[in-house]
C-alpha cells in the first residue's frame, strides 16, 4: 500500500473529510486532495504533522516498515 493510501485510509478510518485533514496541515482541501492523489508529494512538515496527529511513524507511513 502506498504511502497515498495509508494517508486516505486513516483519514477514512478516523472519520475525517479532506477539509479537516487540510485545517490541520494549515492547507486547502485542494492542495490536500492532491497529497492523496499522487500528483504532489508530501511536504516532509506535513509528513511529521500528520504522523503526530495519526500517531503513527513515518517509517510505517512510508512504508519502510510494516509496524505502526
Amino acid at each position: 500500500m502506498s504511502y497515498q493510501e495509508k494517508l486516505k485510509d486513516l483519514r477514512i478510518r478516523g472519520g475525517y473529510t479532506q477539509e479537516d485533514i487540510a485545517k490541520v496541515l494549515q492547507t486547502t482541501q485542494q492542495y490536500y486532495g492532491k497529497y492523496e492523489n499522487g500528483v504532489r508529494p508530501l511536504p516532509i512538515m506535513h509528513l511529521v504533522t500528520l504522523c503526530k496527529f495519526y500517531h503513527v511513524s513515518s517509517d510505517w507511513l512510508l512504508g519502510l516498515c510494516e509496524k505502526q
